[in-house]
């Protein structure tokens, strides 16, 4: 059976495309998979291997950010990456423009997770998941 749904793309509009482009390009170390350039447009598609929709309740979603941040942050979106060097991806990202929300905390789930700011305002939680036997999740 054909699964409803068989890709999700995200779609980011910023009035300062390169320096967002390059932020997921070189601070998230992704690599374009397409590029649309002409004299007046842009576009990037950055494929992101398996992607999930998580949908939370406002008591969820405030409990992520209070284990993530130590406060309510009330973000509606926000991208969830996970990322095999939380530590390297942190840097990397760090030097390309993010903001770091708080430092790096280790969830009841036992992921070792940071939270932040994206030169947009978008907010980005990176993970690595820390046991060996939910790495193929």
């Amino acid at each position: 059976m054909t699964p409803p749904v068989l890709e999700l793309r995200v779609a980011l509009v910023s009035a300062d495309y390169e320096r967002l482009a390059a932020f997921y390009r070189d601070g998230l170390g992704l690599d374009p998979a397409e590029l649309w350039k002409n004299a007046d447009e842009g576009a990037v598609i950055f494929e992101l291997g398996r992607a999930t929709l998580e949908v939370f309740d406002e008591a969820h979603g405030d409990t992520v950010d209070e284990i993530e941040t130590g406060q309510r942050l009330g973000a509606r979106i926000r991208f969830a990456l996970r990322v095999p060097d939380l530590d390297a991806a942190l840097s990397r990202a760090l030097a390309w423009g993010a903001t770091q929300v708080h430092e790096p905390v280790i969830t009841p789930w036992r992921h070792y997770n940071v939270r932040l700011q994206a030169p947009d305002g978008m907010q980005i939680t990176l993970f690595q998941v820390l046991d060996s036997d939910t790495e193929g999740d």
